[in-house]
């Protein structure tokens, strides 16, 4: 998915910190884990673009990285983000800045979630 995206886009091949990746990745099997509530769809999508957007495991391309991630997740769950580019360009810079959480990301996605069947 990195890669991919380094590929379409350019930028630094390769992984920085091996253990902030493997952290972003955990944060929605956390989330589901030990969530209460459960989370549902957005909050886990959140999970994995937040950590992967703030931690900067990559080179290059976290960012991107982040929304593949999320889209990615969101439509293995049968659901598609109707969002466009440039709204989810504004979303990923204030999310990658700390400027919006991992909640107000969670909500942003849930009013944005279509199911793919719909």
């Amino acid at each position: 998915m990195h890669e991919d995206q380094l590929a379409e886009h350019g930028g630094g091949v390769g992984i920085r910190d091996p253990g902030l990746l493997d952290t972003a990745l955990a944060k929605p099997q956390q989330r589901l884990a030990y969530g209460n509530p459960s989370p549902d769809l957005a909050a886990l999508a959140a999970a994995y673009a937040h950590g992967i957007a703030r931690l900067h495991p990559f080179i290059d391309g976290n960012k991107r990285t982040s929304l593949v991630a999320a889209e990615t997740f969101i439509d293995l769950h049968g659901h598609r983000l109707d969002a466009s580019d440039a709204d989810c360009v504004q979303v990923w810079l204030q999310v990658a800045s700390g400027d919006l959480d991992e909640a107000t990301l969670a909500g942003w996605l849930r009013d944005r979630l279509r199911r793919m069947d719909a």
